[in-house]
């Protein structure tokens, strides 16, 4: 088996010290290879809440303590999480629809969001053969919440959401792949060693976009998903245009 599938870099610094620390406390290093996985695992998907940070190309260490991150970061702190507990694992790029984003990008600002948003799963080497785990993307109260608002509905690609198995999403790990994004998926980059190789290649939101993003759009977002995590999960609009409810936009000016 290739070292590189278990090499830091830049983005998997499982070296750091924040990391080593949380491996030892939780005591991970000592369970069976697949025991190894689902706490790493369980820890990314429900300990590190889903929202959304400043860049997809942080490292692990600065995923683990913002405490929170989306379908890139929260990969790049599960793949160093595995690949310091000796559990070999690639990096797996595509793009998903924005629409796959829509109740959690504010409308004011949803026609200027990109119609393709990188996205990633992690892909884990075990007993000679690749598992994609996509998961552990959203947290436990996150999907909760959707699933009680929409009770009778199988599919959903919203709300950070896409799969056709709303009620009961192949989110736990149980040793087999876990998705919870799949159904968004419209284009397939292929896998790569590391998170560095692909970001080297494939970055988006740069520029005055870019930076809009980093310094509100992003911290309003983070607002909606809390929200939504405590059970208000808003509207959708049918049509092109809609309004951005006052408490909202009192919230963003005043930078709550």
């Amino acid at each position: 088996m290739s070292q590189k599938y278990l090499a830091v870099t830049a983005i998997l610094d499982f070296r750091s010290g924040s990391i080593q620390a949380l491996i030892a406390e939780r005591g991970w290093s000592s369970l069976e290879p697949k025991a190894r996985i689902g706490a790493a695992y369980d820890f990314v998907r429900n300990e590190i809440l889903f929202g959304y940070n400043s860049d997809d190309a942080l490292p692990a260490s600065h995923v683990l303590a913002d405490g929170y991150g989306q379908c890139n970061t929260k990969g790049t702190l599960l793949m160093a999480l595995l690949r310091a507990l000796d559990i070999p694992c690639r990096f797996h790029g595509f793009t998903i629809d924005k629409g796959l984003q829509r109740g959690v990008v504010p409308e004011l600002v949803y026609p200027l969001a990109p119609s393709n948003i990188i996205h990633s799963w992690v892909e884990i080497l075990i007993d000679g053969t690749w598992i994609n785990l996509e998961g552990f993307i959203l947290d436990r109260d996150v999907l909760s919440a959707l699933q009680k608002t929409f009770p009778g509905r199988t599919s959903l690609c919203a709300y950070g959401a896409g799969t056709d198995c709303l009620q009961a999403p192949p989110v736990e790990w149980v040793g087999t792949s876990t998705y919870i994004q799949k159904t968004g998926i419209n284009h397939d980059f292929g896998v790569f060693d590391s998170p560095d190789d692909f970001f080297a290649k494939h970055r988006q939101l740069s520029g005055l976009r870019g930076l809009l993003y980093r310094l509100i759009v992003r911290h309003w977002m983070n607002r909606r998903v809390a929200r939504i995590r405590q059970g208000h999960v808003p509207d959708i609009p049918v049509g092109e245009s809609s309004l951005v409810p006052a408490q909202e936009l009192i919230e963003l000016k005043e930078g709550v």
